[in-house]
């Protein structure tokens, strides 16, 4: 839901009444992850997705008869229902619901609370035995997962929201604004540091928080305040060894870190391992880096490079060797 987030408020601030169709239980491999939800406005306009094409037709009805009728409910939906499924199409659960701020009242704190990455879960009674319990909402701070819960006499959709994974990139040039666009799209908080002002302009980096600084200094400021961690990703874009080779040192250092790359070409890059070195960094460690960045796709252009970078990321991430599609085992 974190992604129609802004949509969702949109709805509740006008004092109109929309949908809300919300995944939650998967039989078998779904697309798209538990909590994923689709809005129908007022006008008909949807925003956001429970599934990858399968039953979009029946849900937005769903959503919709739900805004007109006030009734919440929890529906499943497999390959018998609609016309847009396949034979493929696996069983879905889905909670519909209407959305307004007579429905949610206690939505804008949950926004406020997303928009500012701090962890919220709300708890939504999605069946009970009393039909007048259905649909009630509790919000609070403690950290869960996002699953169904299943009571004796009910059952309850926990949906938490943390903190979005960062993607800091070192470097304000045309590859960062790039990269800066991929990793929204990924659903990454993006940080943008460059020691140079003038670079460092946050209206070429939309989306993005941009600091003025050294590479290294703010790296290590950010590890002594907590705020990196084992799902953070570090990309150095400036190809400048008097800001890279600081900052390389101190990220390699660190304990925890999602991934580290560095754009050059192989010969920079071989200047590079030497300076590292050098500096006393083994193969081993020096194994971390992923340079020159990217998977090799014929990137070409800062856009090109920012999607072979984007792609090897969630390699990294997944913990797989990428592959072509049509090969993979999982299809």
């Amino acid at each position: 839901m974190r992604d129609i987030v802004e949509d969702l408020l949109r709805l509740w601030h006008s004092g109109r009444t929309g949908g809300l169709a919300t995944l939650v239980r998967t039989f078998g491999f779904s697309p798209v992850p538990i909590g994923s939800a689709m809005l129908v406005d007022p006008d008909g306009g949807v925003h956001g997705s429970v599934s990858d094409g399968c039953y979009e037709s029946a849900v937005y009805d769903a959503a919709l008869l739900a805004a007109r009728t006030g009734r919440r409910e929890l529906q499943r939906f497999d390959p018998s229902t609609g016309l847009d499924t396949a034979v493929d199409c696996g069983t879905i659960d889905v909670f519909v619901e209407p959305f307004s701020r007579n429905d949610f009242p206690e939505f804008p704190a949950v926004a406020k609370e997303i928009s500012m990455h701090r962890p919220v879960t709300v708890f939504t009674v999605v069946w009970h035995a009393d039909p007048e319990v259905i649909g009630q909402h509790l919000v609070t701070d403690r950290r869960h997962g996002t699953e169904m819960v299943s009571l004796p006499e009910s059952d309850i959709f926990v949906r938490s929201f943390t903190a979005p994974p960062r993607l800091i990139i070192f470097g304000a040039n045309a590859f960062a604004a790039a990269l800066t666009v991929q990793g929204r799209l990924l659903g990454y908080r993006v940080t943008v540091c460059d020691a140079r002002e003038s670079f460092a302009a946050p209206a070429s980096f939309p989306g993005a928080d941009v600091v003025a600084d050294w590479p290294h200094r703010y790296l290590n400021a950010q590890a002594a305040a907590g705020a990196i961690d084992s799902r953070t990703a570090v990309v150095a874009v400036s190809q400048d060894p008097k800001f890279e080779i600081p900052l390389l040192t101190v990220a390699l250092r660190l304990p925890e870190l999602g991934y580290l790359g560095a754009l050059g070409s192989r010969a920079a890059h071989a200047n590079r391992t030497d300076a590292l070195q050098a500096g006393g960094f083994d193969k081993q460690t020096l194994a971390r880096l992923h340079a020159p960045a990217g998977l090799d796709i014929g990137a070409r252009t800062p856009t090109e490079t920012a999607i072979a970078i984007a792609a090897e990321l969630l390699a990294v991430r997944a913990q797989i060797p990428a592959r072509p599609m049509r090969t993979a085992v999982s299809l």
